[in-house]
């Protein structure tokens, strides 16, 4: 019996001991402190601001001009406009620029108008489907530009073609 009373007096001394020792080794926690997650987002591509501009003057003969849609279009509120076939004009990210056509479907061989464009800036992409012919030709679609960093805007048009 003193054995077990010396056996189990140590069993608590040491069951004790423990305790303690994980209380005073524990480091005591600021509730605002912050973490700090150590993966890293890029941010998203941004998009291209696309402007209205009036008609250009350089063109002077055919050409196609679109604006976003019928009501802009009757005020005149362009914001793409070429010379049928060499020169684009529009005003991206807030700067009015000339570009060169790299391609132009033929206007009178069929329903669907295709254009590209492309500088060091932008790739631009012309689609539309003809809707109406009267003097010009009046074409519905969509504007696609996409930068280099990956990011693409998409833009409905309306407009015509016609010298």
């Amino acid at each position: 019996m003193k054995y077990f009373i010396i056996l189990f007096s140590a069993l608590i001394l040491v069951a004790c001991k423990k305790e303690k020792e994980t209380v005073t080794d524990s480091k005591p926690s600021d509730s605002l402190n912050v973490v700090q997650d150590s993966a890293t987002t890029e941010s998203a591509p941004e998009k291209v601001l696309v402007d209205i501009f009036p008609f250009p003057k350089e063109i002077k003969e055919c050409s196609c001009y679109f604006a976003r849609n019928k009501a802009d279009f009757e005020q005149e509120k362009y914001i793409y406009a070429d010379d049928a076939g060499k020169t684009a004009y529009m005003k991206l990210d807030g700067k009015r620029i000339a570009m060169n056509l790299i391609s132009s479907s033929d206007m009178e061989a069929g329903e669907e108008l295709t254009k590209e464009i492309e500088n060091e800036n932008y790739k631009i992409s012309v689609k539309g489907k003809k809707i109406k012919q009267e003097e010009a030709l009046i074409f519905e679609g969509t504007l696609t530009i996409e930068k280099p960093d990956g990011s693409i805007t998409k833009i409905p048009i309306y407009g015509e073609c016609g010298c």
